[in-house]
This record gives C-alpha cells, sequence and structure tokens, in this order.
C-alpha cells in the first residue's frame, strides 16, 4: 500500500516495460509497494517473455506483493488477458474493503474496463511522466528507452507529452 492509503496494483505491462528499460525501481519510489495477481507474476515469468523481465519477476523485490486471485475463468471481461482481469479482480476486492485503488494498466481496452468500473488508471507513460515530475528520470532517456522496446504507442504520442513536460516542467 502506498503512503496515501492507496492499494497500487499491477498488470503485466508496466512493470514488463520499466524493467525492460531500466526503471522498475521507480514503482516503490512513487507507490511504496505494488501488488500483483499471481496470474501476473506467471506472466512475467513466461518463456516468451524476455529473459530480463523473466529474472526479474523470478527474484522479485520485497516491495512486489504477489496475490492469489480467483481462477482466471470465473473473473469478468473474458475479452481481456488473464493479467488484467485478475488485477481488476483484486482492484474490485481492495474497493470493497474500503481502500482506494490505483490500477497500473498499459492495454487500451482494459484500461477502459477498468474506467468503466470506476477505478483510477495509469500506466507506463504515467508512471514515467509522475517520476519526471518528481525529478528521477531524465524523461527524455526514459522515452528513448521505451521506444527501443515493442511497447505499443504513437510516436505523437511520446513527442507531445515530451514537449510538454521540457516547456511546462510538467504533464497533465
Amino acid at each position: 500500500m502506498s503512503e496515501r492509503g492507496t492499494v497500487v496494483i499491477a498488470d503485466t505491462g508496466p512493470p514488463h516495460y520499466l524493467v525492460l528499460i531500466g526503471a522498475v525501481d521507480l514503482l516503490p519510489v512513487l507507490f511504496g509497494t505494488v501488488v500483483v495477481p499471481d496470474a501476473v507474476l506467471a506472466e512475467l515469468g513466461r518463456p516468451r517473455t524476455p529473459a530480463p523481465v523473466r529474472t526479474w519477476a523470478a527474484a522479485h523485490a520485497s516491495w512486489l506483493l504477489p496475490r492469489p486471485t480467483a481462477p482466471i475463468a470465473s473473473l469478468p471481461h473474458p475479452d481481456l488477458g488473464d493479467g488484467e482481469r485478475a488485477a481488476m479482480a483484486l482492484a474490485r476486492d481492495a474497493r470493497a474493503a474500503g481502500t482506494p485503488v490505483l490500477l497500473l494498466i498499459d492495454d487500451r481496452a482494459a484500461v477502459q474496463a477498468a474506467r468503466a468500473e470506476g477505478f483510477q488508471v495509469t500506466g507506463t507513460i504515467g508512471v514515467l511522466l509522475r517520476a519526471a515530475r518528481e525529478n528521477l528520470i531524465d524523461l527524455a532517456a526514459a522515452f528513448a528507452a521505451l521506444r527501443a522496446t515493442n511497447f505499443h504507442c504513437p510516436p505523437a504520442l511520446l513527442d507531445a507529452l515530451l514537449t510538454e513536460h521540457l516547456r511546462h516542467g510538467s504533464v497533465p
């Protein structure tokens, strides 16, 4: 749980890409602990996942808290991936217990589904923007590293966010 009492729950995408660009250690700095469903940890460790991500997932840091979820088949949103569905299930459980939730998700359909359920959501880019606002990273270098991965995002979006950040020192 973060300092502000919000539980931060991650899907596969943000930790995956943050590991690939050498920025995964931003997560505990920004959020304290991060909860991941067991399904997400399993996705991060799949054989087809890049080796650095698999290695990181196998020896995950103490700030990453794996949690069991309901069987994937019983979860709503069958059109989403297992990790996304499991993350949303944990978010529902946390909200039912009265805890504010922030979901870390990149997939556009999953973001829309989470927002439709009233959850606050951010993704890899949002994490990098928060870190840049707190002067924890060089945003241009982080975006350049992200572009070198298979992260799916319109290049014009990264360009616009970087320009806005450089112009004003922050991005909404």
